[in-house]
């Protein structure tokens, strides 16, 4: 009689790949960064195919019984859904992690990551199903954050521990990447439609191509992260409880001062995210009649901007730290939000140089960013807490700004968004000062107990 079938999981397999990839080779950190840039592209690219049309496609597709603003604020609230469900999403891919293997948590994640996109790309319209359009979207995107959430792979924990020490603020920004690479392609895409077809069949159909390619997208990335799972370097990691996913209460309970501090960090920079992404493309469609894939074509001249701006902060941080770049930024951040958001509101030229500059502060602050204080969790608790504070900056930063910004702006005017950004840079600068203050009152109280041990 056979042996019972052992419970589904993908340790062993995990375990097999390690000792395959051991043999006369060794992952070097370039290899571990290609693999990083990849995932974080496809799910970048997943956000931004989704973020474009809530602009271009939903109002009209899903809300075409209210006006044009009414019906992006409407599509920019579905919009915040995802960030609201990304940290359910950790709390259940790191039960399955737990139990089931890192290799099934990051195939069910992606595949209902890409399955999520896709699915979008057959949503009927309000003139088919009327308002049971809006709820199938809302679950659509409740079904990415869920995705999101679960997507956590620890790969940029694994990409920085292997760095040169010299270079961790180079290897730290290269994660980041996956954004702007991944606003280029959706960008692109839509831009091509929209130049290619009438007004009618990109709303018929055009605008659901993206969509399907999401699918393919995730697939490769993947694949492209079980390999980088499946290595000696990562298995190290992880029996040194580094990679190791630890109950979620427990990590909040345990490490949630960090938590905290760790999610208002980035705020500055993750608020300018969506103020020069999604916002200004629904400001300028509302309000300048300006063909969208002009935008667009600005927002693709922006990304490649902001990567530019990336690689160097990677080298400024590894020259004067990683913290007096984030500092640094957000002071810049907070002197941009004063004047450049009524650049807007001010033509073609004025528009530019808002994109443009903001594309540069994104570049320098989002690219130092990542895990700004995740040193500060304890080794058994770095990989959850790392996720639970990821999944919160996004939502405390992000998660809104879209919404609350066109909001801000159609009722008190654009100087209003300058506000609005202006809070995230201060939420930054304080969390950056207190976060400083407590690791030396840490190093403090460190040597208080060596020199009393040394005494003894």
């Amino acid at each position: 009689m056979s042996a019972p079938i052992a419970a589904s999981t993908s340790t062993p397999l995990e375990r097999d790949a390690r000792l395959v990839n051991a043999r006369d080779h060794k992952i070097a950190p370039g290899e571990i960064a290609i693999g990083v840039i990849v995932g974080r592209t496809s799910e970048f690219f997943d956000f931004f195919v989704y973020a474009i049309a809530s602009v271009l496609v939903f109002p009209s597709l899903i809300f075409p019984f209210v006006d044009p603003l009414t019906g992006t604020l409407y599509s920019f609230a579905l919009f915040s859904l995802a960030f609201i469900a990304r940290p359910l999403g950790s709390a259940i891919f790191m039960w399955i992690d737990r139990h089931h293997g890192r290799g099934v948590k990051l195939t069910i994640a992606l595949f209902l990551l890409g399955g999520s996109t896709m699915a979008m790309a057959f949503l009927p319209g309000y003139d088919q199903i009327g308002i049971a359009a809006a709820w199938m979207l809302a679950a659509l995107r409740i079904g990415q954050g869920i995705a999101l959430g679960g997507a956590w792979d620890g790969l940029p924990s694994l990409l920085s521990l292997n760095a040169p020490k010299d270079q961790r603020g180079w290897y730290a920004m290269i994660p980041q990447l996956g954004a702007p690479l991944g606003l280029i392609v959706a960008a692109g895409l839509f831009a091509f439609f929209l130049s290619t077809l009438s007004t009618e069949d990109f709303l018929s159909w055009g605008w659901r191509y993206p969509f399907f390619v999401a699918f393919a997208i995730n697939v490769v990335a993947l694949f492209a992260r079980l390999r980088l799972v499946a290595t000696p370097e990562f298995e190290h990691l992880f029996e040194s409880r580094e990679l190791q996913p630890a109950p979620f209460w427990e990590t909040v309970r345990l490490e949630g001062r960090t938590i905290v501090l760790g999610s208002f960090a980035p705020l500055a920079s993750f608020a300018l995210f969506h103020l020069v992404t999604v916002f200004p493309l629904s400001w300028v469609t509302l309000y300048s009649g300006e063909p969208a894939e002009r935008f667009l074509i600005i927002e693709i001249i922006g990304a490649v901007v902001c990567v530019l701006a990336m690689i160097a902060s990677g080298v400024i941080a590894d020259r004067v730290g990683r913290r007096a770049v984030l500092g640094v930024s957000a002071v810049l951040i907070a002197a941009y939000s004063g004047f450049a958001p009524q650049l807007l509101g001010a033509g073609g030229f004025g528009e530019t140089v808002y994109m443009m500059a903001g594309f540069v502060l994104l570049g320098l602050a989002f690219g130092q960013s990542s895990g700004a204080v995740n040193a500060s969790f304890s080794s058994q608790r770095r990989y959850t807490g790392a996720a639970t504070t990821a999944n919160l900056s996004w939502l405390i930063g992000a998660g809104f700004a879209p919404l609350v910004a066109l909001a801000l702006a159609s009722s008190f005017g654009l100087w209003s968004v300058g506000a609005y950004l202006l809070s995230g840079a201060i939420c930054t600068l304080a969390a950056l000062g207190i976060n400083k203050e407590w690791a030396r009152r840490n190093e403090e109280s460190s040597d208080a107990v060596a020199a009393a041990a040394a005494q003894g």
